[in-house]
């Protein structure tokens, strides 16, 4: 392992906090939604689409920036990552308060899409920078860097929770805290050079390792976004996506006359092992951030009971993802990076079961096995990525992370969703077939039709079968937790699936960067 030098370690601790500021907006953005609707009049949906903003542009920031990383530098983007979270602290707290409620949702609305951008350039730089730092070990350094998530889940949650009832915008302007202290940190720091590049493997290289098997994976789940965002038909959707894979496939293909055919398009495919490891990562990621995004709301009332706050179970898990990244490193040794994410898959979908049928104060002693469960699936999968697919360099470490971002956000949160809506209309039907016939319609989704409880409906019925009604959507989707699990057990058969292969090979290894002769 190579020395590590009081500059890695300098860069290290800054790269930590930055990832610390992204946090810290994500925790307190969402604690003070409730507060931006009531002052600046906005409705459900204009919350949500507000809400959207700040998430959905940063897997399209992260995959753009790792396109360029190597050609504009590090230290460009984490300029550009710094000025995003101060506009973005500055337009929130300072802007639209002082103006009428019409233009506040503009502004917050623009201001949450510069953070998430500014949120993609932190991962599109610290990750391939911590992988070149550490590179004979970069599935510990890469835990311990990831820590720095869930430890602003924490700081920025009991923060939160301390003010109470205190002015919103001395909750969201603590996004200035550390993105202050990082951009003091990064100041003249000089930055690694990324071992694709010092290696000598060419940016077209690069591109191939990615391929054309990631890029159908990842061209029309980006494109389903803007499409949403841009309200695009269907058609347009369809011969945006078709056109930018080809165009894709077209730029990257070998121009060496003497190749075959099939040999060029082999090439341009790139490589299987990353586009399973993209496949994987749909799951992995609605796992972590999809049932963390939910959790909160699915555990209000049962937490209220014990009289905690509903973000408890979230701080809780996260404290405890936080404390055992520090510790990864041993973790992976014993059980090799592959070993662990079964494991964790394992102990992951045990939790989510179990917590969708207990009450009280067992609910955090369960909750105990859901946080060890999550806690080193992200990292340890980007490790897993620069291990296996050092050829693509940041693009390919990064797009993972992108690819993680974007399921969860354009499939993973609706199947939830939809998953929450028909077990309260199953349970409904069950309990009340009376009251299922008069309030449950069905609807269109992502995944088909579905049924849901309409909330015109029910908001027509007397007191006594409304809060009857409540009552059954909160067993039913606290019940509804177990089908979650579904996540990690396919991640389970998956890891199963390539520790075999592995082993058919000799046993897990990384892979030694080589340069190409085309």
């Amino acid at each position: 392992m190579k020395n590590t030098t009081i500059h890695d370690k300098w860069l290290f601790k800054a790269c930590f906090i930055a990832l610390i500021a992204t946090s810290f907006a994500f925790v307190t953005r969402f604690a003070v939604l409730a507060d931006w609707g009531r002052q600046f009049n906005l409705s459900s949906t204009q919350m949500g689409e507000i809400g959207g903003a700040g998430v959905w542009p940063f897997a399209i920031s992260i995959i753009l920036f790792s396109l360029i990383i190597d050609r504009i530098g590090y230290g460009t983007a984490m300029v550009f990552a710094f000025i995003s979270h101060i506009i973005y602290g500055v337009m929130a707290v300072f802007w639209a308060p002082n103006t009428n409620p019409d233009q506040s949702y503009s502004i917050l609305f623009a201001a949450s899409v510069i953070l998430a951008l500014g949120n993609g350039a932190v991962e599109a730089v610290i990750n391939p920078v911590v992988a070149t730092m550490f590179d004979k070990d970069k599935t510990k350094w890469l835990n311990i860097l990831h820590a720095g998530w869930p430890a602003g889940l924490v700081g920025a949650g009991l923060m939160t929770m301390a003010m109470g009832g205190a002015d919103w915008r001395f909750k969201v302007g603590l996004i200035f805290i550390p993105a202050v202290i990082y951009g003091l940190m990064l100041i003249n720091q000089k930055w690694p050079v990324q071992e694709r590049v010092a290696a000598g493997v060419s940016y077209m290289d690069m591109l191939r390792e990615f391929g054309l098997l990631a890029s159908l994976l990842v061209i029309p789940i980006v494109m389903r976004q803007i499409s949403v965002v841009f309200s695009l038909s269907v058609v347009v959707e369809i011969v945006l996506d078709i056109a930018l894979i080809i165009a894709f496939a077209f730029a990257i293909w070998p121009k060496a006359t003497s190749a075959q055919f099939h040999v060029k398009l082999k090439t341009i495919m790139g490589s299987p092992m990353l586009f399973i490891l993209m496949l994987i990562m749909m799951p992995l990621a609605t796992t972590e951030i999809g049932t963390d995004g939910w959790i909160t709301a699915l555990m209000e009332n049962a937490m209220g009971d014990i009289g905690l706050p509903a973000v408890t179970v979230l701080v809780y898990t996260s404290a405890i993802m936080m404390t055992l990244r520090f510790f990864a490193g041993p973790i992976v040794h014993r059980l090799k990076p592959l070993g662990l994410l079964a494991v964790s898959s394992a102990v992951a979908a045990i939790g989510l079961f179990l917590l969708s049928t207990s009450t009280g104060i067992a609910i955090l002693i369960v909750a105990t096995l859901y946080g060890l469960g999550k806690t080193f699936f992200w990292p340890t999968m980007l490790g897993v990525v620069s291990e296996q697919c050092p050829r693509g360099g940041a693009l390919t470490l990064n797009a993972v992370g992108g690819m993680g971002m974007l399921a969860v956000g354009v499939l993973g949160m609706p199947f939830i969703g939809s998953l929450q809506d028909n077990a309260s209309s199953a349970l409904l039907h069950e309990k009340t077939p009376a009251l299922y016939e008069q309030v449950v319609v069905e609807k269109d989704g992502i995944f088909g039709q579905y049924e849901a409880i309409d909330n015109d409906k029910k908001a027509g019925l007397n007191d006594t079968d409304n809060v009857m009604i409540d009552k059954i959507i909160e067993k039913a989707q606290h019940g509804a937790l177990a089908y979650m699990a579904i996540f990690p057990v396919m991640m389970l058969l998956s890891y199963v699936g390539l520790m075999v292969y592995f082993k058919t090979k000799g046993g897990y290894r990384p892979k030694l960067i080589s340069v190409s002769r085309e």
